[in-house]
């Protein structure tokens, strides 16, 4: 039986991967500790066989006042939280960073493919956070202590924040949405956790990039959202040039609309961790928001 700490409570991939866990209910122990509270210090982690950290700002942002928390937060705690494990003998250490450490997507027309080569240029604080956040971690890493890194894209599922929800709002309101053959790494809450427990059931280290067994263009997700809920959405290529124009200046669109794409080597045994296929997933996501 292995034990987990998951340490972030009320975070949206531990929440899930708690709830994943609990269909093994005589293969895993979980607890979890919530790290915005200073008596967190005082929990001892001696016996637990790996910590999940999850305790973090998970969401770019491009306010500079926020950038001494984001570093507060995503860098500086997660060290202290990995010492203060590697200190009660807490063998493995699981950390959420992100495809963020690469950097912003390739313009709309171009393809971006990360690669074993491909070196992390951070575009942001929220990168940066994220990726001195992995130094720390690999500083700490010896004989008795390990860290196992996981730099996932987009993540989507039931209760998913960031890009999904905002295009399954368009896929259900509007008669039209853009037309764009872009490409992007994408990955199902359900596929991540599973990913997660291959990793603790295996006690695996070093940097993984876990994701769908295909990736997705945002049209095609939400002409999938629209059908789910017995809708046709047109696409049409009519906002394409001014779309181009706006990527080059608005992130938010080059961020939907760009492209941005692992190459699937990095990715391991893909069929090890998918749990359903990308029509499946959206079905259980968007039924999840009807209930």
């Amino acid at each position: 039986m292995k034990k987990i700490l998951i340490t972030g409570a009320g975070s949206y991939i531990g929440t899930r991967f708690e709830h994943w866990l609990a269909q093994w209910p005589e293969d895993y122990v979980v607890a979890v500790l919530d790290m915005q509270r200073e008596g967190w210090r005082e929990r001892c982690f001696a016996g637990f066989d790996a910590v999940f950290h999850v305790a973090g700002i998970a969401h770019v942002s491009t306010d500079p006042s926020m950038e001494a928390l984001y570093y507060k937060v995503n860098r500086d705690l997660t060290a202290e939280t990995a010492a203060k494990a590697k200190q009660d003998g807490v063998p493995l250490f699981v950390f959420m960073s992100s495809i963020i450490v690469y950097g912003d997507s390739a313009p709309i027309g171009q393809r971006r493919v990360i690669t074993a080569e491909t070196e992390p240029v951070p575009a942001n604080f929220y990168g940066r956070s994220k990726l001195e956040a992995e130094q720390k971690l690999h500083e700490l890493e010896d004989d008795t202590f390990s860290a196992a890194i996981i730099r996932p894209p987009m993540i989507y599922g039931p209760g998913s924040k960031g890009n999904y929800p905002k295009l399954a709002k368009y896929a259900k309101k509007l008669p039209l949405f853009p037309q764009i053959e872009n490409e992007r790494s994408v990955l199902y809450v359900d596929n991540l956790c599973q990913f997660i427990r291959n990793v603790i059931d295996t006690s695996a280290k070093g940097t993984f990039f876990p994701q769908n067994q295909r990736t997705m263009c945002t049209s095609e997700m939400v002409r999938t959202i629209a059908a789910v809920h017995g809708r046709k959405i047109h696409l049409t290529r009519f906002f394409n040039p001014a779309l181009r124009l706006l990527g080059k200046k608005v992130g938010a669109v080059n961020k939907a609309f760009g492209s941005l794409v692992y190459d699937t080597s990095l990715s391991g045994e893909l069929d090890s961790y998918q749990t359903c296929n990308f029509e499946e997933s959206i079905r259980k996501t968007e039924e999840s928001v009807r209930q």
